[in-house]
């Protein structure tokens, strides 16, 4: 019997409901497809009050640190955030400045985008890449960018984006394959997807 690979989503999206939420479980259901996967949801809507005061790991409540340990202890990571000002937003970074530096290591890292004009889709390579480039993480081949005309209520909708989300997980399947589930830690569970 396989051990399901720990998929953790994490949505930079400021609201809810979130497009970049959405577009972030759309993406765990194509990987949950193609591998066995147990999946959660980090969502920055629901830690921003808890996160945006912190200035150390320590201050941060448990409910916060349950979603840093998540994100450290995943197999593999799917992130999507909003463009907001040319870049991701400052909560989502904020959050990612808690995690420990070595933790992502050769993590593969799915990058997902939205926005509300294609003049941002170079958000994934200009700003998600480098971040995951510093903690040396696996960023996935193909990244997914959605505008605000791809979704109906929330939902994903326009064929040409969907078949972009399947084709960068197949495309990120054999770095799937490699990932190793990690040893079984004693994580508190999150909201799952």
């Amino acid at each position: 019997m396989t051990t399901p690979l720990r998929v953790v989503a994490v949505s930079g999206g400021m609201q809810r409901p979130s497009k970049s939420a959405a577009l972030a479980e759309h993406l765990l259901d194509l990987i949950a497809d193609e591998v066995p996967s147990q999946q959660s949801l980090v969502e920055m809507a629901a830690l921003a009050p808890q996160l945006a005061g912190a200035v150390w790991r320590s201050q941060l409540p448990s409910t916060v640190e349950q979603a840093l340990l998540a994100v450290e202890q995943a197999d593999v990571l799917v992130v999507a955030t909003p463009v907001f000002r040319g870049s991701y937003t400052g909560l989502f970074k904020h959050f990612f400045d808690f995690i420990d530096q070595d933790a992502l290591i050769d993590k593969p890292v799915l990058l997902a985008a939205t926005g509300g004009s294609e003049r941002h889709a170079l958000v994934i390579d200009h700003q998600l890449r480098p971040l995951f480039s510093f903690f040396q993480a696996r960023s996935l081949p193909l990244g997914v960018y959605a505008t605000n005309k791809d979704f109906v209520d929330h939902r994903l909708h326009n064929p040409d984006l969907l078949a972009r989300a399947r084709l960068a997980v197949q495309r990120a399947k054999p770095l799937l394959a490699l990932a190793t589930p990690a040893q079984t830690l004693a994580v508190p569970a999150l909201a799952q997807a």
